[in-house]
This record gives structure tokens, sequence and C-alpha cells, in this order.
């Protein structure tokens, strides 16, 4: 599997990166035989939040024997700094580690939530902190729906993140906002040397009928592409923009498998475009989000 630098962390990891997401109601079988599969095939960043169900205990099980082979970064959604500075530490504890390799603020979508999350005394005061006494090694910010590229430029203006995790796949580089946006995000990104993660590679689009529990048939709340002849475009898509260092990979232990062989079956990006200008029912996640 390809790895990337991870900005000016220097940290070599796998182009995908396992979402503790998929492992937030499976059972222990489940999720060791996920686990198993994305390490056999290479991946080596683990990623999950503290809201992921028990990801964090599923991961703990396996620390042991694997931590010092992987790189782990989690999320606190807290906003306050005490109550993030807990959250962290519960973190910590759950995964069996005595510190992680980052710490991202998690789900600042919009520049309401930045600030709340930037004021003093707030969940970026109590992340350095943790930093500083060793507890995690790096900060980052991640994020999802439509402002979430101009969110992250602003975030960057306002402290040096270490890393971002924001959206990207085909049919959101066919909005023109959308696509300024992460544009300038990436320019800011490249003069920063940060470290430039992306989410929603494989989605589709909401959930018909806009209900995402109504005939869901995956754990995702998106659906996602499940043939793989997409699943292979939509990797090859994201992949091709090398600035991009790592995807993470679907919310969904029954899709792992079919990502991992999506990225050994990378076609040009020109192939994957056509493919993908094509696919049927193909919209943004972000028209609809069910939180």
């Amino acid at each position: 599997m390809e790895h990337r630098r991870l900005g000016r962390l220097g940290r070599e990891n796998s182009v995908l990166i396992f979402g503790g997401a998929a492992l937030s109601q499976v059972s222990e079988e489940e999720a060791d035989r996920a686990i198993s599969l994305a390490l056999e095939a290479g991946v080596d960043h683990f990623d999950t939040a503290a809201d992921y169900g028990d990801s964090e205990l599923h991961y703990g099980r396996w620390m042991p024997e694997i931590r010092d082979n992987i790189f782990l970064s989690t999320k606190t959604g807290e906003r306050d700094g005490d109550d993030a500075r807990r959250q962290i530490e519960a973190s910590l504890e759950r995964l069996r580690v005595d510190n992680a390799d980052l710490i991202q603020l998690h789900a600042v979508c919009d520049l309401e939530d930045l600030d709340r999350a930037t004021r003093t005394g707030g969940v970026l005061e109590a992340a350095i902190e943790a930093r500083d006494e060793g507890l995690v090694g790096a900060v980052g910010i991640t994020g999802h729906g439509h402002e979430a590229p101009a969110t992250h430029l602003e975030a960057l203006r306002r402290y040096p993140f270490e890393t971002v995790l924001t959206p990207w796949n085909f049919i959101l580089s066919t909005d023109d906002d959308y696509s300024r946006h992460f544009k300038a995000l990436v320019e800011e990104i490249k003069h920063q040397d940060a470290g430039l993660m992306t989410i929603k590679t494989i989605s589709r689009r909401n959930w018909p009928e806009g209900n995402p529990l109504e005939g869901q048939r995956r754990a995702t709340w998106y659906e996602p592409f499940e043939e793989q002849e997409y699943l292979d475009a939509a990797v090859s898509f994201v992949l091709a923009h090398e600035e991009i260092t790592g995807i993470a990979m679907v919310g969904d232990v029954g899709l792992i498998g079919p990502m991992i062989e999506a990225e050994r079956r990378r076609s040009p990006v020109e192939e994957a475009t056509e493919v993908l200008a094509k696919a049927p029912h193909y919209s943004s996640p972000f028209i609809s989000i069910p939180f």
C-alpha cells in the first residue's frame, strides 16, 4: 500500500486510514476481523473519536500488539476546555495507551462552531495543553458539510493545526464554490506544510427519501458506493491529488475489504473521472445531514 508524508509531522502513513466509526456498533469478532484485514493490507494509520461508540474499546484490545507500529489518532467533540480535557484522558484510558499521536477537534463545520472551539477556555487550549504535556503528539481539526473547507481555512489562519480532515470527492469537485474553497484550503495547507486528509471518498448521496434509517443497508449515515467499479474510481480520483496524504475508509466494516481492493486497483484520474461522471444517483451527502 502506498504511504505518504503527513505534512510537517514527517510520518509516512498509509493512504488508507482505518476509520473507527466502522466499529461503533459491531461485535468484538467483527471488529477484530476488520482490524486484522486492514493490518494485513498495510494500513498503519488508525483513527477514531470519543463518540464513535465502542471503537476506542475495540482499538484498545489491539494496542499492546500494534501500538509501536501504527499512527493513532482520536478526536474530541467537546467545545469547553475542561470537558475536552476529561474526554481526552478518558479516550486514552479506553485506548489503553499513554498517549496518542494526534488529537483532533471533531466536527468543526462552520465559523460559529470554530469560534466556540478557539475561544479562551475552549477545546483548542485544552488540546494544546495535552500536546505540551505529552498526552498527544499533535493537534488537528476535522469537519463535514459544504462549509467545511472555508471553515478549515479560517482555522489555519487562527492556529497552525498540524492536520486537517475535510470532505473531498468527485461530486463535490463539480461544485464550483466548494471546489474553490477546497483549492484555497489546499494552498494554505501547502504553505504551512500541514497534513491533509479527506473523508466521504465513496459517498454516493443521502439515503433515499431523506431518511437514513429507512431502508438503510449500511452503517453509514449516507449511502455509499458499493459496486467495485465505482469504489475503484472514487478512490482513484481522490488519491490522484498528491496533496492528500490519506483518506478515511468507510464507516461500515463490510466495505473495508472492497476499499482496500480499490486502493490496489487504482486507475488514471481521467478514467476514474469518466466512470464517476456517469454514476447514477450521485450527489452531495450534505444536502441533508441527519445530526
